[in-house]
């Protein structure tokens, strides 16, 4: 039985690690934090996607948290209302398809409970070195002893620590798309009732979508893009930009910094695609964001994670024992479904991509190839 080093407890990680149990693999997931993480924003299940979620045996239980939008406003900068629609919503596009929507903390949850009886999870560790011989992967760790695997796959997100030690250094593959995304709840202060909010302000603006029954909102804030490290930890000045940022907003300025300022589940980061020739080397490959990240202005990022770890762990079961064949025929397959999501983040620089492109990019692979 192969053992495999799976880097990222995210979505993408444990999704590959389910595939990989069921194909005979014996896999073990590594995560930094030390439980799977909650927070994030709200996240789309679609296409192709979905019946990697539906052949897990979780179509049901995802669709029981999914969110259940009546609609959205578009607000002008004062908060006059501009547009209003009851047929889609910028997150989640036209309201009378099957895509799902649902909060990604959901997703991993669910993920994490449907597989940790049977995968091997490590918690509050990271890879620091790999070294690669004639019959395996030596890892080493931040806080466990080293050990060797047959394979290792790095699902470790935009910042991959896998692909830093493996590929380089991230400056290489990132590619940022000139603005910043920041994302953290807080009570439902507006009294959202399965509305979305959407707002616009020069080159700044928000979308507040309520979540938890109304009783919560999620805040996507998007802004100028502020030079940060790649690959840079935040030391609380981001959260501190992003409420200074929000109280300059005319419509709530005041009330959405101080959300931002408290909020325990911020998260930020500059928007960037990252682009590489190839996703392996040796007996490491790169996996969902870590690999072919579209960035949130696709809307794409999970249903890339969800479809890519079920084609790699079918292309490995294919090819026994021949991880270079195995890998190959990954990116072979993956490859036009990744750049045709990719380029949803760039086709409308002032909002979504079409409802056509979308459909045609979700559904551009299928599983049984």
């Amino acid at each position: 039985m192969q053992t495999v080093l799976v880097s990222g407890g995210g979505t993408a990680g444990p999704v590959l690690a389910h595939w990989l149990l069921r194909r005979g693999f014996a896999p073990t997931v590594v995560e930094r934090a030390p439980g799977p993480r909650p927070g994030g924003q709200a996240v789309d299940v679609r296409g192709v996607a979905l019946d990697v979620v539906e052949r897990m045996g979780l179509l049901e239980r995802v669709r029981d948290v999914r969110t259940r939008m009546r609609g959205m406003s578009v607000l002008a900068p004062d908060g006059r209302e501009l547009h209003r629609s009851t047929e889609s919503t910028f997150s989640s596009g036209r309201l009378d398809n099957d895509d799902v929507e649902l909060l990604r903390e959901d997703l991993v949850r669910i993920v994490y409970e449907h597989t940790r009886a049977d995968v091997e999870y490590v918690f509050g560790d990271s890879v620091t070195a790999l070294d690669e011989h004639g019959e395996g992967v030596r890892a080493d760790f931040a806080h466990g002893p080293s050990r060797s695997f047959d394979l290792v796959i790095g699902a470790d997100g935009l910042h991959s620590a896998v692909r830093r030690l493996v590929f380089g250094p991230e400056e290489r593959f990132a590619h940022p798309l000139g603005s910043g995304l920041a994302v953290f709840g807080a009570d439902n202060f507006l009294g959202l009732r399965d509305w979305q909010l959407w707002l616009r302000d020069g080159e700044e603006g928000f979308g507040i979508l309520p979540v938890r029954g109304n009783t919560e909102l999620r805040i996507a804030f998007g802004f100028r893009s502020v030079p940060r490290p790649p690959g840079h930890r935040d030391d609380g000045s981001l959260q501190r930009y992003v409420a200074g940022r929000l109280a300059s907003m005319r419509w709530e300025g005041a009330r959405l910094s101080e959300a931002a300022r408290q909020a325990t589940d911020f998260y930020g980061d500059a928007m960037a695609q990252i682009r590489m020739a190839h996703w392996s080397r040796g007996r490491v490959a790169l996996l969902g964001d870590a690999g072919y990240c579209p960035s949130p202005l696709s809307g794409q990022g999970t249903s890339l994670a969800l479809t890519g770890a079920y084609v790699l762990a079918d292309c490995l079961a294919r090819t026994p024992g021949d991880h270079r064949t195995a890998y190959a025929r990954y990116e072979q397959r993956m490859r036009p479904y990744v750049d045709l999501n990719q380029s949803l983040a760039t086709e409308n620089p002032t909002g979504p991509a079409s409802e056509e492109s979308v459909a045609r990019a979700k559904n551009a692979l299928t599983l049984d190839d």
